[in-house]
């Protein structure tokens, strides 16, 4: 065994992440399955399919839900693929902003970081606030109880004291629990599916399900409904790189991380068509589901009645929180990573690590900056969509960077031992094209007329994160200081962009 080795691990798998430039402080407890399920947790189709359901009805309907999100899988597993071989070349806690500083210079670092971290805690944000809104519409349905906004907001604060609870007690039980998160996932697409094919009387035809467009968006051209119905995908497939920021605790992390953000797609894309076709088949008012309030909770309560609906729900609330839970893990290993690189105010607190290897103080700043997000929602909610829309628009875009960068490496980029061979370079552009694609998507007006209530403020909040990134660049990016290794190709890299 190597002298600096510790015990259970591949060899050389402390020496390889010091080779990186950093000195092992985290605790490798994770398994492959454990780093899968982190990553599948946070996709987590019981939250984001069942969420944008109702947005998918008016957006093209079952027809451009069902082919949508076929499409958009695929696309997205070329992504996570092309991201799984970079991460098997640079296994570590900062995952893409590391990549991207390796690869292409500290900007594009600082850059990457920043959307990256700010998409992470987006993303808490918007999978707990969704949580604590199905709680308070289980509460209805329960005891009568009205969900007001300043409820809500109180149930989403409890939401989050548990997930950071969860979180600060170690890496193995964030293992276990998303272990248990993956079976509860797939079962619990298992049991809604096979609930909704048995017990209603009625299903819509296999021709209305693959075939029907519906347009409730306003637009009246087809071709940019089914274009913006592709964000039911888009938005639902985020969060796979999960994986790579628990390199540092994952065993064998240069070949288990890049698998886990892989199989955390493929199994997310079967899993999913399964449940939306599971749920269109079991429509039976089409305008009454669409209207609701939350458009699964109604077809439940069509087909099952109160006792059946609240059961399902239960079920999808669990899996919003096992997907929190996943997102806030991703999150602070994150913070964790970038203040030990000295790229946020406060960098030695937030970068401290307790004694079961665990960065509790980043866990706490996570979940903090989350709660903070939220707040507008008591007074608007155009207000807190607009600042969770940072999830997406900020993680869209970091997802790339690094596979965009690595592409201009061409030869000079040295592979980890999971790569895509001779596969590599197309897999790349086609990732690339994706993604130029989906940030267009993303940015555009889904509803008509355009007003106050349904302007999309994605590209507002895109500009005012560069805008973030390019202000604390100024005053602090001189004491950003990734240890990346000496390059003999990085002086002329970065000649290149400054």
């Amino acid at each position: 065994m190597p002298r600096h080795q510790r015990p259970g691990l591949a060899p050389g798998e402390d020496d390889h992440l010091r080779t990186l430039g950093y000195e092992p402080e985290l605790v490798r407890r994770m398994g492959g399955f454990g780093n899968f399920a982190v990553s599948f947790s946070v996709i987590s189709v019981l939250s984001g399919g069942m969420t944008l359901f109702g947005f998918g009805l008016l957006a093209g309907g079952p027809a451009v839900m069902m082919w949508g999100w076929a499409a958009v899988g695929l696309a997205v597993l070329l992504i996570g693929a092309a991201l799984a071989e970079v991460t098997s070349a640079y296994p570590t806690s900062g995952g893409l902003y590391y990549m991207a500083q390796r690869l292409g210079g500290p900007r594009w670092g600082w850059t990457v970081g920043w959307l990256n971290l700010l998409g992470l805690i987006g993303g808490i944000a918007g999978i707990d606030y969704g949580a604590a809104s199905f709680i308070a519409a289980f509460a209805g349905l329960q005891w009568g109880t009205v969900p007001t906004p300043g409820l809500i907001l109180a149930i989403f604060a409890g939401v989050l004291l548990l997930h950071a609870a969860l979180n600060v007690v170690g890496v193995r039980v964030v293992s276990v629990l998303n272990s248990i998160s993956v079976w509860w996932h797939l079962l619990g697409v298992a049991l809604i599916v096979g609930v909704l094919a048995v017990v209603p009387s009625h299903h819509q035809s296999v021709g209305w399900v693959f075939g029907h467009f519906a347009n409730g968006t306003g637009w009246s051209n087809p071709i940019y409904v089914s274009a913006i119905g592709l964000l039911l995908g888009g938005y639902t497939f985020c969060g796979y790189d999960a994986s790579a920021h628990m390199s540092e605790e994952t065993v064998n992390a240069r070949v288990a991380a890049p698998r886990g953000i892989v199989r955390s797609i493929w199994v997310s894309l079967l899993a999913g068509f399964v449940l939306l076709a599971g749920l269109l088949f079991a429509v039976q008012d089409y305008a009454g589901t669409a209207g609701a309030a939350v458009p699964p909770a109604q077809i439940f309560l069509d087909t099952l009645g109160t006792t059946g609906a609240k059961l399902l729900l239960l079920v999808v609330i669990g899996a919003q929180l096992f997907c929190g839970s996943a997102e806030t893990t991703a999150a602070s290993r994150m913070i964790y990573a970038f203040s030990r690189d000295n790229a946020l105010p406060g960098s030695a607190t937030w970068r401290r690590v307790s004694a079961n290897g665990t960065p509790v103080p980043a866990v706490w700043l996570a979940v903090g900056a989350a709660f903070v997000l939220a707040v507008p929602s008591l007074w608007s909610a155009t207000a807190y969509g607009a600042i969770t829309a940072v999830n997406v628009v900020g993680m869209t875009p970091s997802y790339i960077i690094p596979v965009y960068l690595r592409l201009r490496q061409r030869d000079r980029f040295t592979p980890g031992p999971w790569n895509l061979g001779r596969w590599s370079r197309p897999v790349g552009i086609a990732a690339v094209a994706w993604v130029a694609v989906l940030v267009v998507l993303v940015c555009l007006p889904q509803r008509y007329p355009v007003t106050v209530e349904t302007f999309n403020y994605a590209p507002v909040t895109l500009l005012a994160v560069l805008a973030l990134a390019w202000g604390w660049w100024r005053i602090a990016g001189d004491r950003f200081d990734v240890p990346v290794v000496a390059d003999p190709h990085l002086a002329r890299i970065e000649a290149q962009i400054v």
